[in-house]
């Protein structure tokens, strides 16, 4: 048998009629057999999203040549459009203060292979975590920051950024508010795990919060960052149910799982091209 190869196409755009038909039908003039197709119409925003995976033939240079000629059909139906080869590792730059337990995690899911992704670096203004990451044969920033150097600090995180072409930058429990500047400049491509279940509990020590309200159940939301201290696009959330005689620490070790299979999932699903971006929603085909 001929070696076969998968790619993932995905786009949004306004609703209009024989969109859905435009795509497959390119597919079959390729010679592409879909293996899975998503569709969420957006009634009320009128607006399509869309996501295929599909296989067929390798041949030289057809990731060029596909996208060259799916052009003409995106800017027909005004489309928003991504096309990649199935597979292809994510690059992530992870950034972390001193509770590592997420950062452990997504360095586990992808030195196994579960998450599509190549941790290029970890940056951290503690150094915490340097043997954990350092053991796993990755390069460990440690960026120390303050009021005074914040400024520098982050100009260091756009270089390292740069440096190692990061695709993605995951905050796994990084605990510094980043300025304006910063989150404007990572909007759309950075993920924060906030420990609480937004819009509930933002800012510092939720779970203090959350104990101080009685809640019954405490969570974990994975988000997009953004200008807005915890107010980003929100991609992935889990829960844990408690009660009346957890404190505050217990609160925290119960919400310790939820972050991360919150970050993981959120992770998985940007990197698999699942995640639609549309204002401040996200619509999630899986």
């Amino acid at each position: 048998m001929s070696e076969q190869i998968r790619h993932v196409l995905t786009l949004q755009c306004p609703e209009g009629m024989g969109i859905v038909n435009a795509v497959t039908g390119f597919l079959v003039k390729h010679e592409r057999t879909i293996v899975e197709l998503k569709q969420f119409d957006d009634v009320s925003a009128g607006r399509l999203f869309l996501r295929v995976e599909f296989s067929g033939e390798a041949e030289e240079n057809l990731l060029a040549e596909l996208r060259e000629e799916f052009t003409a059909i995106a800017a027909k139906f005004e489309m928003d459009w991504q096309l990649r080869e199935r597979g292809q590792k994510t690059r992530v730059l992870i950034m972390v203060s001193k509770y590592d337990h997420c950062l452990n995690d997504l360095l586990f899911r992808s030195r196994t292979g579960e998450l599509p992704i190549e941790i290029v670096a970890v940056a951290s203004n503690h150094e915490d975590s340097r043997d954990l990451v350092q053991w796993h044969g990755i390069e460990y920033h440690h960026i120390p920051i303050s009021k005074e150097t914040k400024p520098q600090a982050e100009a260091k995180l756009l270089e390292l950024i740069s440096q190692t072409g990061a695709e993605l930058v995951v905050l796994a429990r990084y605990m510094q508010v980043l300025s304006d500047h910063l989150a404007t400049e990572l909007t759309g491509k950075t993920i924060n795990i906030h420990h609480s279940f937004l819009p509930s509990f933002k800012g510092a020590k939720p779970y203090h919060q959350a104990w101080e309200r009685g809640v019954k159940t405490v969570g974990a939301t994975a988000h997009y960052v953004n200008s807005e201290l915890d107010e980003g696009p929100i991609i992935a959330q889990q829960v844990v149910e408690v009660d009346h005689t957890f404190g505050p620490s217990e609160l925290i070790a119960a919400g310790r799982d939820s972050e991360c299979r919150a970050l993981s999932n959120a992770v998985r699903w940007h990197c698999e091209g699942r995640v639609f971006l549309y204002g401040n929603r996200t619509v999630i085909l899986r």
